[in-house]
């Protein structure tokens, strides 16, 4: 980030059944951890669609329970992803705060995926809550790179790379 930290996050996730475990480092804030425990729903042939509803906790620099949703839309070529938390600080009340990552995405062939993406968060600080622009993701076997460049040509720029791995 321009003239802010550069940090790394960690998100593991593993689905047995309905059941959806989720760990991640870095997220809520920097130097927080957190689990998650969940159920998948889904459903749809034309209109697909998949509701998880989460309950966890964060620890470290962000003490807090957090419940949230990750929820997907996907018709044809097009889908829409959101992920949505509150963090309910345990050491006062100013520390709460509720966070969102959205991406509309297309695909015009299997291994690429592009869209715009945006996120409402607290942990870059500064002027702007909400951060918006494209994404790009390419898909070579279980492995998947992609980029967010978030407020493109504004002085608060913010470039997200991504790394999945599915096994």
């Amino acid at each position: 980030m321009r003239g802010g930290q550069n940090y790394t996050s960690g998100i593991a996730t593993a689905d047995r059944g309905p059941l959806h475990l989720e760990a991640r480092v870095n997220y809520e804030s920097i130097g927080a951890r957190s689990a998650f425990i969940g159920w998948n729903f889904s459903g749809g042939e034309t209109l697909t669609w998949k509701l998880t509803p989460l309950l966890g906790g964060a620890w470290g620099t962000t003490q807090a329970f957090v419940p949230g949703l990750e929820a997907t839309l996907g018709w044809k070529t097009f889908d829409l992803y959101v992920e949505a938390e509150y963090v309910r600080s345990r050491r006062e009340s100013t520390g709460s705060y509720a966070y969102a990552w959205s991406e509309l995405g297309w695909r015009p062939v299997q291994w690429l995926r592009v869209g715009l993406a945006g996120q409402r968060t607290n942990i870059y600080g500064g002027d702007r809550s909400f951060q918006r622009g494209p994404f790009a993701q390419v898909t070579w076997g279980p492995v998947t790179v992609g980029g967010y460049w978030f407020n493109p040509g504004s002085s608060a720029q913010v470039f997200v790379g991504m790394l999945g791995v599915a096994f």
